[in-house]
């Protein structure tokens, strides 16, 4: 048993059935891409819809980094303080209003104000559910964020190419943003049961990571770099590789099945990577491979976009599969269930807030430049920094242990 498992407190496991808490975790993870990326493919309909105006749009579209960043750093004070099973209802709960209500607005305001508690439910959500995998499967870290970041990858394919169909098929924009109300409803069912056998926090408990304290800690700050350096290629990816495609001549409706070969390809990915990372096995060849399928299909891009585009978003969703290695490694940097949700908030809220400049840098390299080499260029250089995070945060070593050899004091004399 290693030194992990043995200082996991058992005080701390939810009586919750097992075969409940997977069925949560996955009903939870389907639910936290389409809320945000329902809204990319109905923009024009939606800016018409509600008379918003460009400078409006582009801040709906940094409103996820945004709040995936601010409501992420508070998700482990309202994990300790209320119950992290009680949060994640609560942030369903909450997540349901925004998005019916930004979906009967009449108005670019309230859109705007609607979406905010939309994406603040599944930030919150978000940071506690590698603090949920350690809480409830402590020895079974890499499976369970297997399944987990293999329901986030299905979701945000489907989000990315079922919300035009949906509009489609109720015939308006507010019903295809509405319609990804209902499986958020019905993810609410297994945790109600799960919220009311929440585990309450100690009257004194001891004291815990904060984001405070992690800021001493060279290994918080660098997953904080690791996991904002893929942030900025994934949103990068996300904002601009249908216009990349477009730009070289491709239909907007080819462009759009590419970015879907791009977001399929990390569903295998996330299934076969958190059980590797977990067990420790190959870590920087990993990193190094993810990071270099990256690389390829940007120089694809860049070199001859029409050659091989099916190719080119392969490799690049090869590439974004350090989004799950990521995951994964923020469960392992820690030694308990609290431990995980103050990293996974601190690397995830820092990372967020610096992965909010990648699409807009793109767009300003774009606009200086009236093309994509320079843009791209850029991405392929922040690849090296990310390599050698990763490199850093691949090593056997835990936050807890960090802090406890920084609080010990210096002998007098010493």
């Amino acid at each position: 048993m290693s030194r992990t498992d043995q200082a996991f407190p058992r005080r701390l496991v939810s009586r919750a059935a097992p075969p409940l808490i997977v069925v949560g975790l996955v009903v939870l993870s389907l639910n936290l891409r389409p809320v945000a990326v329902s809204v990319g493919p109905l923009l024009d309909d939606i800016r018409r819809g509600v008379g918003m105006g460009a400078t409006t749009a582009g801040l709906l579209t940094t409103l996820p980094v945004l709040c995936f960043a601010g409501f992420g750093y508070l998700a482990p004070w309202c994990a300790r303080t209320f119950g992290v099973h009680t949060v994640v209802l609560a942030s369903l709960v909450v997540t349901i209003l925004g998005v019916t209500t930004r979906a009967a607005a009449g108005s670019s305001a309230l859109f705007l104000a609607a979406t905010v508690p939309a994406l603040a439910g599944v930030a919150t959500a978000n940071v506690l559910i590698p603090s949920l995998v350690k809480r409830h499967f402590p020895h079974r870290i890499g499976t369970m964020t297997a399944v987990y970041t293999t329901a986030l990858a299905i979701g945000l394919t489907a989000g990315s190419v079922l919300t035009v169909p949906l509009a489609d098929a109720t015939g308006s924009w507010r019903g295809g943003l509405a319609s990804w109300a209902v499986p958020v409803l019905l993810a609410v069912v297994p945790w109600v049961a799960l919220a009311r056998r929440d585990v309450r926090p100690a009257d004194n408990p001891p004291a815990a990571l904060t984001a405070v304290s992690l800021v001493r800690s060279p290994l918080a700050l660098t997953m904080a770099l690791f996991f904002g350096l893929q942030s900025i290629q994934a949103y990068a990816v996300f904002g601009w590789l249908p216009q990349i495609f477009r730009d070289a001549g491709f239909s907007a409706a080819t462009a759009g099945l590419l970015l879907g070969i791009t977001t399929a390809t990390s569903i295998p990915i996330s299934l076969v990577l958190p059980g590797l990372a977990a067990r420790g096995r190959h870590l920087p060849l990993v990193i190094v491979g993810l990071c270099s399928a990256y690389l390829l299909g940007y120089l694809g891009l860049m070199l001859d976009a029409r050659g091989a585009p099916w190719l080119w978003a392969l490799l690049i969703g090869i590439g974004g599969g350090i989004f799950p290695l990521a995951l994964t490694l923020i469960s392992l940097r820690a030694r308990t269930s609290d431990g995980t949700a103050a990293l996974s908030g601190f690397a995830q809220s820092l990372g967020y807030l610096l992965a909010g400049g990648g699409p807009l840098m793109m767009g300003m390299l774009y606009g200086a430049t009236g093309g994509w080499t320079v843009p791209l260029v850029v991405l392929i250089v922040l690849l090296f920094p990310q390599v050698v995070s990763g490199l850093l945060v691949s090593r056997h070593r835990f936050v807890e242990d960090e802090l406890d050899r920084r609080s010990v004091p210096t002998p007098a004399g010493g």
